[in-house]
């Protein structure tokens, strides 16, 4: 989606909006398709005392297993990321503001890799999920599988042996 933004770049106290969906379901992301759902897309401009800021509202919906146990984890995210624009950068590595040369700016481009980019690392169905017995495979979080839990390295079973004798 192209957002014409030269209005707000020339006006002082300007704004402007635009809201549309974009399709991200086809993202794959370690081998999943986590997204379930379009992003719905709001972006503000706003012009204050000659510094336009971008805000992007995105709310979209995720399925996606836990990394440690395997359930399923489903919901909508809600995320807001903000951006400053300019026409022209000085500093070519300025990674801080968006250069938008002739007063367009390509949203999609910009919603994706922010989406991407505050994208968890790791996913659990909560902070002290126990995972899967590494010997039976059973979810730990639905209780005590009944295996021993400690393992002895096989290099160092011989050392077990000699102690017993």
């Amino acid at each position: 989606m192209l957002f014409e933004l030269k209005s707000v770049f020339l006006a002082d106290g300007e704004s402007s909006e635009i809201r549309y969906e974009l399709d991200i379901t086809d993202i794959d992301i370690d081998g999943i398709f986590p997204f379930t759902s379009p992003v719905s897309v709001t972006a503000t401009a706003v012009n204050r005392a000659s510094l336009v800021t971008l805000t992007l509202d995105c709310e979209y919906g995720f399925c996606r297993p836990c990394d440690r146990c395997g359930a399923e984890l489903s919901g909508t995210e809600h995320k807001r990321f903000e951006h400053r624009l300019v026409q022209t950068l000085v500093d070519e590595t300025n990674d801080d503001y968006i250069e938008t040369p002739d007063f367009t700016l390509e949203l999609d481009e910009v919603v994706i890799s922010d989406i991407i980019l505050h994208y968890p690392q790791k996913f659990l169905c909560s902070e002290d999920c126990k995972g899967l017995c590494p010997v039976c495979g059973k979810n730990r979080n639905e209780g005590d599988c009944g295996c021993e839990k400690q393992t002895v390295d096989p290099r160092l079973e011989i050392l077990k042996q000699l102690m017993k004798e």
